[in-house]
């Protein structure tokens, strides 16, 4: 690989991808600058009183970005069948790291959930990191469903039930949901048989039900999502602070970085609620662009998926469509009041790291599909080779 395609404004084999490749390379570093832009919005006041620098989570973001950026490019550019070959291995190193952050001592833990793992100054957070690895291997053993034996897939079955249950042990409710829904719909997609389909999807169900009934501060969560207003000071706080948010937006915004409930009304502004922000400041306008921009990605996305030749690949773009696009409808949803609250980020808007290069890795994916798809394999004939067949026709 030339060195200059790691950095994408230097890449020149751009202008020879498919043209869905291109689109989906413009739009996701469109989706990344508006998210950047937003970033430096709503973490500047709550960056200025912790850290006395209210450029502190945005320098650290763009950091992400550069390195994210590069590896999204490497992806880009890499034959899809290697990036397979090792999927498995960094599913496994990523489950095997879920299961080390439930060890005191080594998790860090934040809102009594222990997510992290301190690498140094680098937090791990190895739910996020998993996600484009656990639509590739999906896509991996649905895609060859018919052809492995009862073994391997009872095997990995296995294993992506130790994913959903590890990281439902941090606890973290709303990835395992995701996880778990992302991985059902990539069987779905495969034309698994629909008496295995029901009987996880009712298994996963109950599953959260329990879950809810054992964790109080899920069933809180649950409670006050149906009536907010109840307890506004309470459990309702954080929803309401983003009700009011998303209300004060009204049809135009209230202008770039003059959102009021980001001065420490609304909490976790720059990460779980980052959308109230936005939609307070760019109004219901914004905000449609925002689902609008979601919604060609989506179609995008379905387009590649539809085109694809192998159905392994099909999978994957249908995998990354669902990540990228269902975890964005589920922010937005909880952050408008449709849903429970949780504590999933809005992809490439959200504050961290990890989060970063799972969006980019899984964007990276769908541009590799979309451009294998779509463009031919060109083969060089040596010259020599050819002369001499023709030679010995004469």
């Amino acid at each position: 690989m030339n060195l200059r395609q790691l950095i994408p404004i230097f890449d020149n084999s751009v202008s020879t991808w498919a043209l869905e490749a291109r689109l989906l390379r413009w739009l996701t570093l469109i989706w990344l600058f508006i998210g950047l832009i937003m970033l430096f919005s709503a973490s500047y006041p709550v960056a200025d009183e912790r850290q006395g620098d209210g450029l502190y989570y945005f320098k650290r973001q763009v950091l992400w970005v550069l390195a994210s950026l590069i590896i999204f490019n490497i992806i880009a550019n890499l034959p899809l069948r290697k990036i397979l070959g090792l999927s498995h291995w960094f599913l496994l190193l990523f489950l095997l790291l879920i299961f080390v952050t439930l060890i005191p001592g080594l998790g860090k833990k934040a809102f009594d959930a222990a997510r992290w793992i301190a690498l140094g100054p680098i937090p791990i957070q190895p739910s996020e990191l998993i996600k484009p690895f656990l639509v590739l291997q999906s896509a991996r053993i649905f895609g060859q469903w018919e052809r492995l034996s009862w073994g391997v897939r009872l095997s990995w079955l296995g294993v992506f039930c130790l994913v959903l249950l590890g990281i439902l042990a941090q606890p973290n409710l709303s990835t395992t949901a995701l996880c778990g829904m992302t991985i059902w719909l990539i069987a779905l997609a495969a034309g698994i048989p629909y008496k295995y389909l029901g009987g996880t999807a009712i298994g996963g169900v109950l599953l959260a039900i329990l879950s809810i009934s054992i964790k109080e501060y899920q069933r809180k969560r649950v409670m006050s999502f149906l009536n907010p207003w109840a307890d506004a000071t309470g459990d309702g706080y954080q929803l309401v602070q983003s009700l009011l948010a998303v209300g004060s937006g009204n049809t135009w915004g209230a202008g770039f970085g003059l959102s009021q409930q980001k001065l420490f009304y609304l909490p976790i502004q720059d990460t779980d609620f980052i959308f109230a922000v936005f939609a307070e400041e760019f109004g219901f306008v914004g905000s449609i662009l925002l689902l609008a921009l979601l919604a060609v990605f989506a179609t995008l996305g379905l387009i590649v998926a539809l085109k694809a030749k192998n159905s392994v690949h099909r999978l994957v773009a249908m995998g990354v469509t669902v990540v990228m696009v269902g975890q964005s409808l589920l922010h937005i949803g909880v952050a408008t009041g449709s849903l429970p609250t949780t504590g999933l980020p809005l992809p490439m808007f959200s504050y961290g790291g990890n989060s970063m290069i799972a969006s980019l890795v899984s964007a990276g994916l769908l541009i590799r599909v979309a451009r294998e798809s779509s463009e031919a394999e060109v083969v060089p004939l040596r010259h020599g080779k050819f002369e001499n067949r023709r030679t010995r026709r004469m």
